[in-house]
C-alpha cells in the first residue's frame, strides 16, 4: 500500500494524524478553559462546571472509544516520525536542511525531533497526572486523593507544584514551536497550498497554536491562585 511504502504515503500519514491531533488539542483545550470559568466565576462549593465536563465524559463508550483512536493516532504520528527523520538523514546527511531557492528554513523544521520527543515526555506525564487518576481509575475503580470525576481539584492539585509548573512550561513552548511547524507543513504536504496560500498557512499556523497554548497557559495559571473544592486536602505545598 502506497501510503505505508511510499515516502509520499508516509507524509501524507504523518500529515493527517498530525492534523486530527491538532483538532484534539484544540477540543481538550477549549474544553478546559471551563476551569477557567470556575475560577474567575467562583462557583458554590461542589458545583464546578468542569467537575460536570469529565463526569459528562467519563468512562462512557464514546470517551473510551475516543480515547483508543487518540492513542493509534499518536502512535502512528511518533513512529512515522522517526522513520520519515532517519529516511531524511540517511538521504541528505548533514544537508538535510539545505534549500534551493528563497524559502526559509524554520528553527522548528529544523528540531521537530527534538521538540517531538519533549512533547512524548511531557505527554506521558500529563497522562499520568490526570488519565490515570481519572478515566483509568474509574475504569478499575481505584481511589485516589479525589475522586475521578473532580477534575477541578485534580487540575488545582496538580499545578500547585512548581516543579509540575515548570515541566508544564517547557512541555508548551515545545508543544507551540512543534504546531507552528506541523500545521502549514502538513497542509503543504496535502496539495492544499500554493504561492499565496504558503504565507497564509503559515500565519494561520502561528496563530493557532499560539491560541492553543494559551489557553493551556491559562488554566495553568487559573489553578495558581484557585482553592480546592470542599472537603480536598490543601494543595500547597504537594510536592
Amino acid at each position: 500500500m502506497w501510503l505505508t511504502s511510499s515516502s509520499i504515503g508516509r507524509k501524507v500519514v504523518m500529515s493527517v494524524t498530525g492534523a486530527c491531533l491538532v483538532l484534539f488539542l484544540t477540543f481538550h483545550m477549549a474544553m478546559n478553559l471551563v476551569y477557567v470559568y470556575d475560577v474567575m466565576v467562583g462557583t458554590p462549593c461542589g458545583e464546578h462546571y468542569y467537575d460536570k465536563v469529565c463526569e459528562f465524559l467519563g468512562t462512557n463508550w464514546y470517551a473510551l472509544l475516543g480515547t483508543a483512536g487518540l492513542a493509534a493516532l499518536a502512535v502512528f504520528h511518533i513512529i512515522y516520525a522517526f522513520v520519515l527523520t532517519a529516511q531524511n538523514f540517511k538521504a541528505r546527511g548533514k544537508d538535510r536542511y539545505a534549500v534551493s531557492g528563497k524559502q526559509p528554513v524554520h528553527w522548528a523544521a529544523k528540531n521537530m525531533l527534538v521538540l517531538g520527543i519533549i512533547i512524548v515526555c511531557g505527554l506521558a506525564i500529563h497522562f499520568y497526572h490526570f488519565w490515570y487518576n481519572m478515566m483509568f481509575a474509574e475504569l478499575v475503580e481505584m481511589e485516589g486523593q479525589f475522586g475521578p470525576a473532580e477534575g477541578f481539584n485534580w487540575i488545582t492539585y496538580q499545578f500547585s507544584c512548581p516543579i509540575t509548573v515548570g515541566i508544564y512550561v517547557v512541555w508548551f513552548a515545545a508543544l507551540w514551536y512543534h504546531l507552528t511547524h506541523g500545521i502549514w507543513s502538513s497542509m503543504q504536504t496535502l496539495g492544499l497550498n500554493g504561492k499565496v496560500w504558503l504565507n497564509r498557512w503559515i500565519c494561520i499556523s502561528y496563530v493557532w497554536a499560539t491560541i492553543i497554548v494559551l489557553g493551556f497557559v491559562a488554566v495553568m495559571l487559573a489553578a495558581m491562585f484557585a482553592t480546592p473544592g470542599c472537603g480536598a486536602a490543601a494543595c500547597c505545598g504537594a510536592c
